[in-house]
């Protein structure tokens, strides 16, 4: 089963997240009646594109920096939000991690313009190394897939690769969609993807005003092992629920300590949470059997959404893709949070 942060037994440190990197290409010149090259119209010419073209990218990361030169056209995504990126920009990956927890197809439901030629990479026992070498990658996009620089240095051999571009185990998914449209060559569609789903998030913030102030929790419950929350104000998971104007639950917060990403609960902390909305993923079991689930104030108040893999993973790995399905399968939650506000 592919791991993933906060739905496995896995350690923290198995859990970085990671960058795109593509540069835009210039256009041939346009040759002269004489035979020699001239540059093409001024009306026909994007600005600055020469200039972008010639330009080396550097792109800095959890294993410190990667150049990029010229237009890779072979990328390999070792990680759903890069896939995701990479999607919503319109570039198609030639290699992506089969996504075990989205069932036989390894594709989720957001993910329908993945072409059927892009080979699915199982990670099961590990990165399989050979296989992403025969693809002849010229960008690696990993992320908690190298968890380690050795890791890291055995993907770098076959391709120029990027890890986590901040210090959280999932990267705000606008910050992926900035840097993908710098090095497209494209800033101005990837602005427009941020602005799109800016919109839907803010609208729905708009549409339900209680949700101001409210806190909110986003755990997996591994039964008969513990309870894994996003307890990090600054992980891509938190602030996608701070854009709706919630408020990460300080009592998880006050005993996580500053941990980076997610915390790890006993089963006996459950009373911790407390928040005004409550996500569980519970692993094919029910959250019932947690202590004291019926006096959470999220259960009395109906602010409470046990849901599905594909829906936990949309919000635990926000991406341009998956915020649209994932924030509609848990609008009654939302909507009860902010008739209790």
């Amino acid at each position: 089963m592919t791991t993933m942060p906060s739905l496995t037994r896995a350690p923290l440190a198995a859990l970085l997240l990671l960058v795109l990197l593509v540069l835009a290409g210039c256009s041939p010149a346009a040759e002269d009646e004489a035979g020699s090259a001239s540059p093409p119209p001024a009306e026909d010419a994007a600005p600055d594109e020469a200039a972008d073209a010639a330009a080396t990218v550097v792109v800095e990361h959890a294993f410190g920096e990667t150049e990029v030169d010229g237009v890779p056209a072979r990328i390999v995504t070792l990680g759903l939000q890069w896939t995701d990126v990479l999607l919503a920009m319109g570039v198609q990956p030639v290699g992506h991690v089969f996504e075990a927890l989205a069932g036989e197809t390894g594709i989720y439901p957001w993910q329908d313009a993945l072409s059927a030629d892009a080979v699915a990479l199982d990670t099961t026992d590990g990165l399989p190394l050979e296989q992403i070498a025969a693809l002849d990658p010229d960008l690696i996009l990993v992320t908690y897939q190298a968890p380690d620089q050795a890791t890291f240095d055995s993907l770098a051999d076959i391709a120029p690769t990027i890890g986590l571009l901040g210090g959280n185990q999932v990267d705000p998914w606008q910050d992926q969609v900035a840097v993908a449209g710098e090095l497209l060559g494209d800033p101005e569609g990837a602005q427009a993807v941020i602005d799109e789903v800016t919109d839907l998030v803010q609208q729905t913030a708009t549409d339900l005003p209680g949700l101001q102030g409210r806190t909110f929790l986003l755990a997996n419950y591994v039964p008969g092992d513990s309870i894994y929350v996003v307890a990090d104000e600054e992980d891509g998971a938190s602030q996608l629920f701070q854009d709706l104007g919630m408020v990460l639950e300080p009592g998880v917060v006050e005993v996580a300590d500053d941990v980076s990403g997610r915390a790890n609960l006993s089963l006996e902390q459950a009373g911790l949470l407390a928040s005004d909305l409550l996500i569980t993923f519970s692993n094919g079991a029910q959250p019932t059997e947690l202590v004291g689930w019926d006096a959470l104030p999220a259960v009395q108040t109906g602010g409470a959404a046990d849901v599905d893999a594909p829906t936990v993973v949309g919000l635990n790995t926000p991406t341009p893709l998956s915020i649209p399905f994932s924030l509609d399968a848990v609008r009654p939650a939302l909507e009860a949070v902010a008739a209790a506000g």
